[in-house]
This record gives C-alpha cells, structure tokens and sequence, in this order.
C-alpha cells in the first residue's frame, strides 16, 4: 500500500464537497439540460470575473517560481484558463451577457479575494493549495457529467470542456504540482477545504440570486 500523496490526501479530505458540488442542482441541471438559462447566465458572468483573478493568480505563481519547468506548467495552465475565458465569451455573444460590466456577488468577491491574498502574500506552495480545487473539481465534474447526459442539453459544450483529455491533463498537472511543492501543512489543508467550500457556494449562489430577483 503505497504512502498517499498530498494531492490525493487533499481530495479524499474533502471529497465528501466534491459529490455536494456534483450533486447539486445547477450541476445536475447543465447536465439535464433543465438548469434555467437566467440562473445560468448569472453563473457564467459570475465565472468570467473569477477566471480574471484566476489568471492573475497563475501570473503570480509564475512570478515567484525559481524552478524554470514549473513556470513553464503554470504557463500551460494559464493557457487553459484562457480556453475557459474563450468557451465564457462564445456564451455571452450567444447569450447577451456582458462579461465587461460585472458586478461580483458575495461568492465570487470572496473566492477573488482570497486567491489574490494569497497569491501576493503567500508562497507558490499555498498559492497552489487555493488554486487546486477549482481545476480538480471542474475536472471531476466534468468526467462524472460526460457519462450520463442529455444529448440536447444547450450546456453540452460546457460538459465537453470540463470533460476533455486537455482539461484532464491539466488537472493532472496541478495535482502533480501539488506533490511536488505544496507541504502539507494546516495553511496548505484550510486553503484547499475553503476553495472547496467556496467552489460549491459558487454553483448555489446563481441559483438563489435568480430567484431572488
């Protein structure tokens, strides 16, 4: 029985947030195809916003790496945020979203907040441990939703980009990071069970936002 690595430690700490966020509403509804499209629009607007700080959180990492092969991953993987940004913006020319003007609700002001904190103060160990769980948990949740769907779903392209080997690779890679520089420390174990905690709120925020309007 081999000794468990960090990243694997990490998920299965909190893996009971994994299936919560998989199993939740808006989750299932993307698959299902019955997710109302106005709590939908919310969601990706909302995305768009964090993915900024997403990126600039990855720029920092980059900034603080004295190891030129992980800067190189952390550019490949801000390279997949650019692809996330670009699936965003087909949406909201399809949608009539306007992703220039968006106002954060509590959610995602806490989740940007707290990635830029850490990623100016912190060093790239933490920084990753904040980061991970949204590339992982995207990347779970994408795999589970790619093998039970509705074909017709109008968020089938949104299942397809979670779901591809690219995304998948890419998560890999974080994880592989995670071993590899992260300590597992209780900074280390908190940021990673807040982004998950937050990743989850994230999905429920637009469902109640909509209606509430």
């Amino acid at each position: 029985m081999h000794e468990k690595k960090l990243h694997e430690k990490l998920w299965n700490e909190n893996i009971e947030l994994a299936h919560k966020s998989l199993n939740h509403q808006f989750v299932q509804g993307i698959a299902s195809g019955k997710l109302d499209m106005n709590a939908f629009k919310i969601y990706v607007a909302q995305d768009a916003f964090y993915l900024r700080a997403f990126r600039k959180s990855y720029a920092l990492a980059i900034a603080k790496s004295d190891n030129l092969e992980h800067a190189e991953i952390f550019h490949d993987l801000m390279a997949g945020v650019l692809d996330e940004l670009n699936l965003h913006k087909q949406y909201s020319t399809k949608l009539g979203i306007d992703l220039e003007n968006v106002k954060p609700l509590n959610t995602c002001n806490s989740y940007t907040n707290f990635l830029l904190r850490v990623a100016w103060q912190n060093s790239v160990g933490e920084i990753l441990s904040a980061m991970a769980p949204c590339m992982i948990l995207y990347a779970f949740v994408g795999k589970e939703l790619a093998k039970n769907y509705n074909p017709n779903s109008p968020y089938k392209d949104w299942i397809m980009t979670y779901s591809s080997q690219g995304l998948q690779a890419l998560s890999q890679q974080m994880e592989n990071l995670l071993d590899e520089i992260a300590q597992d420390t209780p900074e280390v174990r908190d940021n990673y069970r807040y982004a998950m905690e937050l990743e989850y709120e994230f999905f429920d925020e637009p469902m109640k936002s909509y209606s509430n309007e």
